[in-house]
């Protein structure tokens, strides 16, 4: 099972995890991320291109699982106005082994913040900023460049 979902609603973990160990791995690693409150962010908005959007996520899920043979791999990125403690990403992948499943967990969470088109708008005191890709975002992602 390979998903991938941009989606405005919350994130229901426990009827994602349920999917993904329905495929009888012996291993499931997951990732999720939370709106952080950092330097009183108060809401977070993400914006993204409806249909490139989706191509990434559905191309960085199925990267995943040719590269790690995953037995099922969810990725999930909300869109729209959000506040801090909610849920924007959730990545889960099932393998036979754990290994496989944490690294291309960490893979796919890497990925997504550098392949993936958002756009991410904070508000703080009132005040509304694009973030800016960081650095180290790159960085991370780079580690999963595989050898000519």
């Amino acid at each position: 099972m390979i998903r991938a979902v941009v989606q405005a609603d919350p994130i229901d973990l426990a009827r994602e995890l349920s999917a993904i160990e329905a495929h009888g791995a012996g291993g499931i690693a997951t990732f999720t991320g939370l709106v952080r409150a950092d330097d009183g962010v108060s809401t977070l908005e993400l914006e993204h291109y409806p249909g490139a959007t989706d191509a990434a996520l559905l191309a960085l899920a199925e990267q995943a699982a040719r590269r790690w043979s995953l037995l099922a791999v969810t990725v999930i990125h909300r869109v729209g106005l959000m506040q801090p403690g909610e849920r924007i990403v959730f990545v889960g992948a099932a393998a036979a082994h754990r290994a496989p499943a944490l690294e291309a967990c960490a893979f796919l969470i890497d990925r997504l913040k550098t392949d993936a088109p958002f756009w991410k708008r904070e508000t703080r005191g009132g005040n509304a900023r694009w973030v800016e890709p960081r650095g180290s975002d790159d960085a991370a992602a780079a580690r999963w460049s595989e050898p000519d």
